[in-house]
Order: C-alpha cells, then structure tokens, then sequence
C-alpha cells in the first residue's frame, strides 16, 4: 500500500506546511491503491463500449439543474447521480466503492493537501475537457463555487463558508485554505464538488429550472428528451477521460435511456415486457413471487443477489419533532413499541427482514449489543446522563412480540411510556389532560408504504391512538417533504462506513429550519450538534469507531426514528443482454460497471 508523502516540516519564511502532489486521499489512513494503478478492482477494464441499456423511475422530472433547490427533486435522473453515474457533470475527484472513504483523480489529476488539512490544492489534469472543446480551467473551479453559493441548494450553498482564501495557482490549480469552521472531512468533500463552465452559464438565470442542453465534462451528452417521460444520453466520442484510472472499465453504453413512470407496478409491467432493462427489487415478497412472467422463466431475465459488506442504515416511520404531538420523547418512544414488526414481517413480508436496531447495525460502528468503553465515556461526558442505560450498556432490543398484533404485555409498555409523557386512555381514546386525542397524519408516497402504515394503524387504534393516512403523488411528496410539512412519513437514513458531513443536514439543529435539507425529523439537540462534531473531528480509527458508536446511541435513545427492517442483500433483475463484473465492491453493485454483451 502506497503511504501519502508528507513534509512535516514548517518553511519558517512563511510559515506555512508544504506537501507533496498525491494520487489518492483517503478518510482515514492512506489510499489503498498506488500511484501508478490501472483501474478499480472493481470494474472489467477490457469491456468493450458500445450497445444501450433503458433504466426506469419512478417520478418526473422538469428541469436538467440538479443543484438549485427550486428543482432539487425533479431534475431528471443521470445529470448528477449516485446511481446511474454522473453523466453530464463532474468533480475533482473520484469515490472508490472499494474504500471506506478515499478519492482519486478525475479532473483533478493530482492533489496537495497538509496533515492537519488546513487546506487543499486540486491540481487540474491538463486533458479535462468541456464538452464543447474547451479547457477545465481554474477559473471554472472558482466560479463554480461561487455561483452555488450565491445561487445553489444546500449543502453546496455551504461550502465556502469553510473557507477563508480560494485562489488559482499557477496556470492548473486551486488552494482551498480553510477557516476554523471546516473540519477533517472538509477537503474530501471539496473533493466530490460539482465543477461547472463558467464560459456556458448565465449566472442571472441558473436559478431558474431549465430544459436547455448544459455543457458538462462528463462522459455523456443529451441526445434528446420528453420532459416528465424520458431522457436519452449518448456517449461523447470525445470524452477526456475515458482512458484516466478512475474512468477505466465504466460508462460502457454508447446510449443511455432513463424512463420515467407514475407507479412503481408500471414500472415494472415495463420491464416484463423488456421495454426497461434493470429492476431495482426492494421487496422480498415481489422478488420471491413476482418472477414467473415468461422472460423469467426462460432465462432473458436474470435475477442477481450481491451481498455488500455495508452497514444496514435505518428505514423506519420519521416523527417530525417540529410537531407538539411528537416533541415528548416519552410520546416517540411509546408510539414506536405500539408497531408490532413480528406481524409485520410474517404477514407482509414473509419473515424476510431483521428488525434494525442501529443506525449503523451489522458493522464496527455500531453501538447495538457492545456496551460503551473507556474511550467513548470519555468521548460522551456528561452527554452519556442522556443516553438510555440499556443502549449505554450494550443491552437494548427492541421488544419482540408475540406476532398478534396486539401483544398486551408491549402495548402495556407503549401506555405507560405515554403516561409519562402527557396521554392517558380516556373513554377508549388516547387523549392530553385537555381530553385532546392523540391524532396524527402519516403520510405516504406509494402503495408499499401504504400498507406498512396500515398495519400500524391498525395497532394504534387498539390503544386509542387514531392515525390517518394520505398517499399523495411524487411531486407532492417532493414539496411537502422539501418545506416538513408533515406529521410523520417513512424515510431510509442510508449509512456509510464513513459517516460524515451528511450527518449535519440530517441531524444538526442547524438543519432544523433550512428547507430542502434531509432534516426530517426535526431534531434540535446541542448534544448531537456536540457529537457530530467529535465525528467529523476524529483522526485515528479508534475515535472514529467510538464517536460514531456514542452517536448512534444518543440517536437511538431519542427515538426520532421508529426502526422497522432491513435485508443485508441487494437484489437486481436484468435482460441477461447486460452484463457486469464478477467482483462486487465494498458497496455492493455499481450500474456504472455493467455493460451491454450484444456490443463485446
């Protein structure tokens, strides 16, 4: 394993640290592939290029700006995507699913950074291209900053207010130096930043939503698009980086479709009928039962299970604390033993899931069944009074039913807990001391959720507790979660083995009141805001581990979330004409791999 080189020593004429260029950076520790690697492990570096491949969402879309918040929700799928890859726009850097957290060269081709990473230096790669023709510029990195601060989305609005100095050096690079607010991850994602063409946008309009072709770096163009359907993207012939390490073996298609639906049922009708190539499967009883249409079972469609070493991240109901009915922990954590998963999983699912019981469950980050060491009591403080004693010590579960539906002895621990904060039964109802009934909207976007939310209703009812439901369509769902207008919804917190800034727009109190920020529950805690920063802070594994650890048990402990379930698979099903790599990252699949057999 190749170590990042760094000049511990000070230049006393200027007082500052010097660092050789580097490759690759990494969270913690050093990037694990070396200088002079060819391509990720994870990819298949002789693929042919060519064919097409059709995905399918479900959604609309209005607008090709993913990062201003009036589209934030509606751009359509590929311009800027985790998932499908990013087609159009790219940053200095790129993310290995191999690593735990560690970048390497894309349009920046190398990188100066110091130990304590007071700052960082993207050194562009001569090559880097706009579609157009023209250089990737260092005047295209400051601007690009800057208009997402003065016109962006959060969290790229944020970024430099990080910063105390940005400036060009020499003909190909940038210096980000860093003020007391940035911390050790700051520069890593400086590193994942979109870099857009300062000769091709018109800073007055970028605001506004629009459907005009951009001009990107990326590895695709927009060949043509029906707006709320579909969008179709070619391969650049002209591509910059399509022989850089970080780009060998990926963006394999020659043409790119996204299709879009109304219903995840049409979505899947559609890839029946082999109109789209690639189905996401969430469902265990769809993926065990649905499979016996006849391209299934004559082999043109394959079903694939990846099983990613990750950990399982928390689905659960979201209480959004900005509501009095569920600012009482007592209340939240009540309301949370009322849904009886053991029914659930048996009768809906066919005891496929593991009820999730950590943020971070089935990996080292996790608080569930390790009981808090020296290292994170010191790290807590006085923090650890707040924190159940049962998820301090390691020997918190949550309870496990009798299957029923109504288990009486759980439903008895659901009333006293809230008793405690405020309701009691009243006439059969679950009312405050104003004989107010404790009533709630859980609000859904799709028949799957509907009917997880129906069998907690239906345990609610028993105790008193009287819970509607509203199922509303996706731009709906997209503007009331946007602005919290809701009482609760069901929402996914993926998990990461390096948890991060990300941390900040779900949980800090900060994020409370910003609009388009993934602060669904609402939580307005210093203690979080105080271990988010021991996070973000940590140098060693070890106190990364135990500031993840403590946080997770205080997020635990202040039941913002009712955890339901999760699957430590991934399931896929594709027209066996796409093909992808044996080898499956640390992060499971990649789609940007997978190519097209007709074309090799």
């Amino acid at each position: 394993m190749l170590r990042i080189v760094l000049l511990a020593a000070f230049m006393l004429t200027c007082g500052a640290a010097a660092a050789e260029p580097v490759h690759g950076i990494a969270m913690h520790g050093s990037a694990a592939l070396p200088a002079d690697y060819k391509h990720f492990p994870y990819v298949n570096p002789d693929v042919k290029k060519g064919g097409k491949i059709t995905y399918g969402v479900v959604g609309t879309f209005d607008s090709l700006n993913p990062f201003i918040l009036k589209s934030m929700r509606t751009t359509a799928r590929g311009m800027w995507d985790p998932q499908f890859g990013n087609l159009i726009y790219e940053s200095m850097l790129q993310r290995s699913s191999d690593e735990p957290f560690t970048l390497y060269g894309l349009l920046a081709e190398t990188v100066d950074w110091d130990e304590d990473r007071t700052f960082i230096q993207f050194n562009l790669n001569p090559k880097a291209r706009w579609s157009d023709g023209q250089p990737v510029t260092p005047e295209d990195v400051i601007f690009s900053f800057e208009l997402l601060r003065d016109k962006g989305r959060v969290p790229f609005s944020s970024r430099l207010n990080l910063v105390s100095k940005m400036e060009k050096i020499g003909d190909h690079s940038v210096r980000f130096t860093f003020n007391e607010k940035a911390d050790r991850e700051t520069p890593m994602i400086f590193g994942l930043f979109p870099i857009l063409p300062k000769h091709a946008i018109d800073p007055d309009s970028f605001d506004r939503s629009s459907l005009t072709p951009p001009v990107g770096s990326g590895p695709y163009k927009i060949k043509n698009l029906k707006p709320g359907e579909s969008i179709t993207y070619e391969r650049d012939p002209n591509y910059w980086g399509k022989d850089i390490p970080a780009k060998v073996g990926m963006d394999n298609y020659d043409q790119l479709t996204v299709q879009y639906f109304l219903q995840d049922t049409t979505l899947f009708e559609a890839f029946k009928k082999g109109d789209v190539d690639i189905y996401l499967e969430g469902n265990p009883g769809h993926w065990a039962n649905a499979y016996d249409f006849p391209a299934a079972t004559s082999g043109a469609v394959v079903k694939d299970v990846f099983k990613p070493k990750l950990p399982s991240g928390m689905l659960g109901f979201v209480f959004n604390t900005r509501r009095p009915i569920f600012s009482d922990i007592k209340v939240r954590e009540g309301l949370s033993l009322v849904f009886d998963f053991e029914w659930a999983n048996k009768n809906l699912y066919s005891g496929a899931y593991k009820r999730t019981q950590s943020f971070w469950q089935n990996s080292d980050l996790s608080s569930f069944g390790v009981p808090a060491d020296a290292r994170e009591l010191a790290l807590l403080g006085p923090i650890k009074d707040q924190i159940d004693p049962a998820i301090l010590d390691g020997s918190y579960k949550l309870p496990v039913t009798d299957g029923s539906g109504r288990d009486r002895n759980v439903l008895r621990q659901a009333v006293d807990l809230l008793k405690q904060g405020g309701y009691t039964i009243q006439g059969g109802k679950m009312a405050d001391q104003s004989s107010k009934q404790l009533a709630f909207e859980i609000m859904t976007q799709n028949a799957d959720q509907e009917k997880l939310a129906v069998a907690y209703q239906r345990s609610l009812q028993t105790i008193g507790v009287a819970a509607s439901i509203r199922t509303v369509d996706d731009s709906q769902y997209q503007s009331r979660t946007n602005s919290f207008d809701y009482d609760m919804i069901m929402k996914a917190y993926t998990s990461s083995l390096s948890p991060g800034n990300e941390q900040l727009g779900r949980w800090s109190s900060a994020a409370r009141t910003r609009e388009g920020t993934d602060s669904f529950a609402g939580a307005n805690d210093p203690n979080l805001d105080t271990l988010i920063d021991h996070l973000l802070r940590s140098r060693s594994t070890e106190d990364f581990t135990a500031s993840v650890r403590s946080y997770d048990r205080l997020l635990l402990s202040n039941h913002y979330v009712l955890p339901l379930y999760h699957i430590d698979q991934q399931w896929v099903a594709r027209n066996k004409r796409i093909g992808h790599p044996d080898v499956v990252p640390l992060y499971g699949y990649q789609l940007q791999t997978w190519w097209d057999t007709s074309a090799q």
